[in-house]
């Protein structure tokens, strides 16, 4: 299987200067948990990722105005990429490898043009899932592997 058949298309993206409560009304709008930060809309360059829970810890429990930050405030780096041909089971590795509960799928400019999450891989390929959960979840040495800190 290949992560064309479990990748979510064409995935909302912001850009590094849009307003925190912009990407939170995005999340909601979308029913997601994750923006990818790209350059541009035309480009559709993924440069970050913002999660719900870069919102909730890195901008409103962080005692600063949220409302003032923007994505690029507060958005995860670097972002775990694969390609709509790469199989699942490399996906589920480099998300094991990384971490991280979410990739961006790119195209062969580098384009995002998908998403797949925990959620895909569970929904699509049920063997693989509890491994992924398993690995993606072991706490690691740093809390995050963020930008600025």
């Amino acid at each position: 299987m290949q992560v064309k058949d479990v990748m979510t298309s064409n995935p909302a993206c912001c850009a590094p200067d849009t307003p925190l409560p912009e990407v939170a009304r995005m999340m909601e709008q979308h029913d997601c948990g994750c923006i990818p930060v790209v350059e541009d809309q035309d480009s559709k360059k993924p440069v970050g990722m913002i999660t719900d829970r870069d919102l909730a810890l890195r901008g409103v429990a962080s005692g600063q105005d949220a409302r003032i930050m923007k994505a690029e405030d507060r958005m995860s780096t670097p972002v775990v990429t694969v390609t709509p041909e790469d199989s699942v089971d490399d996906c589920c590795r480099k998300m094991e490898d990384h971490q991280v509960r979410r990739v961006a799928v790119v195209d062969e400019n580098g384009c995002c043009c998908g998403m797949v999450a925990q959620a895909d891989v569970a929904l699509h390929a049920t063997h693989q899932a509890a491994d992924v959960v398993r690995e993606v979840s072991q706490p690691t040495d740093s809390a995050s592997n963020v930008q600025g800190q």
